[in-house]
């Protein structure tokens, strides 16, 4: 289920954080509902990685996942959001939408919550195009700041 080439960094019921060998943080959310200061933990942790390795860019598997409640849709736009950006350097994301239509329905609240944040992110059906689009922003960034 999880890549053995990656290195994690985090896990506990909520989800894993991982350092891909490819360059980006990947946070992985797990099946069942979720506790809110273990959630808050886990992107606390998502939030330190991505300082850490320094990129901001981070694959966001949300497959397994279920419906953000009201609360958690407030506490990601205007708490974890904003600090993810200030102090994790967080600038692109790649989303590994939901299986479930519920989940994808608050994703849309929080995209259309969050869209005047400075956040360059993609929705995506399967891993290999979030992937590949990832790959593709640090190409773009070695290009521009190694020239």
């Amino acid at each position: 289920m999880f890549p053995p080439s990656n290195r994690l960094y985090f896990e506990n019921a909520a989800g894993r954080v991982e350092e891909d060998r490819a360059g980006f943080v990947r946070l992985t959310y797990t099946l069942g509902r979720r506790e809110a200061s273990i959630w808050h933990g886990l992107l606390q942790h998502t939030k330190h990685l991505l300082a850490r390795q320094g990129q901001g860019l981070l694959l966001v598997d949300q497959r397994a996942m279920q419906a953000y409640s009201l609360e958690e849709q407030r506490w990601l736009v205007e708490e974890w959001l904003p600090q993810a950006i200030v102090e994790g350097g967080y600038r692109y994301g790649a989303i590994v939408q939901a299986r479930d239509a519920f989940a994808r329905l608050a994703m849309d609240t929080v995209r259309l919550q969050a869209q005047n944040l400075q956040l360059t992110y993609r929705y995506f059906t399967n891993e290999e195009e979030a992937v590949a689009w990832l790959r593709a922003q640090i190409k773009e960034f070695s290009l521009r700041y190694n020239s």
